[in-house]
């Protein structure tokens, strides 16, 4: 294969064996490796899909003007941020984006690409596929040759959120050097500790979104990860270039997908209730991990808490299997995150219900 798709192992498959050991507790698994939504899809969204389910004609990969008008005027209301529609694209899910943003900005191997120090694993996965050197830091500003710079904010694993001061200073070095940033703010809504400021907001931005992509989903806020809508706003130059390759290559929303986004960006009620199943899971586990002894990190925003107890990652797993739990280690994001584990809040009220006294053990 080429070097482009030398590709890293999928790490969720090095967890098999412990979840294989934690799923001999008598009481069963319980599972905080992954942050897959368990509670249902509103009823609003679930019925605004079958609105729509006839759906026999291809659908546009610029998405329809009620899905856009509704993202712009979503992006108006909870970020502060002022998008035109024509700056708006559509996704299948944030995911996609994120892996193929580097080719379809036609980067390859002469290109720099630069990630969180601790990050997601699919920012490096999108520098692999175009074959792009990549460095992974917090001070972008080192950089000096980056085409691409990629902000995670409210992060994912840390939940660390970023200032508007910190993400202008980037901004200000990207726009000098010339690369791109993009701002992955799908956790937005689940702000804890702190709030976050997206890199569209004017205190960012400076009112210009030259150079400037900020990415979006609904997978977290509204339990759609299933149905798998994202989107890219910002530089209407850059966006414009994204979807002319994306017409080519088939990249479309389904129709009954893109009815359904509109709708759940429309409501902020079913947020609202979300964010209080997972504060209270929050709660519940915060504490249980105090009590057993483990420190926890940043967390200020998200769906996970970032846990330590100065010991390697996988010593941790290991003594959370012992328990019948799954966490996911550290590492997989970065040698940076070798001492902590990360746990989410995506498990059912039942479940997390179970951990305090397993822990206590």
């Amino acid at each position: 294969m080429g070097k482009a798709h030398q590709l890293p192992d999928f790490p969720w498959d090095l967890l098999a064996p412990y979840v294989q050991h934690a799923a001999q507790h008598p009481d069963g698994v319980v599972d905080l490796s992954v942050g897959t939504p368990v509670d249902a899809t509103p009823a609003i969204i679930q019925q605004a899909l079958i609105e729509a389910a006839n759906a026999p004609g291809y659908p546009t990969t610029i998405g329809s003007l009620d899905l856009r008008e509704s993202c712009s005027a979503w992006m108006a209301r909870i970020l502060g941020a002022n998008v035109g529609l024509e700056a708006i694209l559509p996704t299948i899910g944030s995911k996609e984006f994120v892996a193929w943003l580097p080719t379809l900005l036609g980067l390859g191997p002469d290109d720099h690409i630069v990630i969180p120090r601790i990050a997601y694993p699919t920012y490096a996965v999108g520098a692999a596929l175009c074959g792009a050197r990549v460095t992974a830091t917090d001070e972008p500003e080192a950089i000096q040759d980056a085409a691409l710079i990629w902000l995670n904010t409210p992060g994912n694993p840390t939940g660390q959120v970023l200032s508007a001061e910190r993400m202008s200073s980037i901004v200000a070095h990207a726009r000098k050097i010339g690369a791109v940033v993009a701002s992955d703010e799908c956790y937005y809504e689940l702000a804890w500790d702190a709030e976050p400021v997206s890199i569209l907001h004017s205190s960012v931005s400076g009112g210009d979104h030259t150079g400037l992509l900020a990415v979006h989903s609904l997978s977290k806020r509204s339990n759609f990860a299933g149905y798998r809508f994202g989107f890219a706003a910002g530089d209407e130059s850059i966006i414009k270039q994204l979807l002319e390759v994306r017409k080519h290559g088939g990249l479309m929303v389904p129709g009954p997908v893109q009815h359904a986004a509109a709708i759940a960006y429309r409501d902020d009620e079913h947020v609202a209730v979300q964010r209080e199943r997972y504060r209270a899971r929050r709660e519940l586990l915060k504490a249980a991990l105090h009590q057993a002894g483990f420190t926890i990190d940043d967390s200020a925003a998200g769906l996970y808490l970032w846990a330590t107890r100065g010991e390697p990652c996988w010593q941790t797993v290991s003594w959370f299997a012992d328990r019948g739990v799954v966490v996911t280690p550290g590492d997989f994001y970065g040698v940076a995150g070798a001492h902590h584990v990360r746990i989410a809040l995506t498990a059912t009220d039942q479940a997390i219900g179970q951990v305090p006294a397993r822990l206590a053990m």
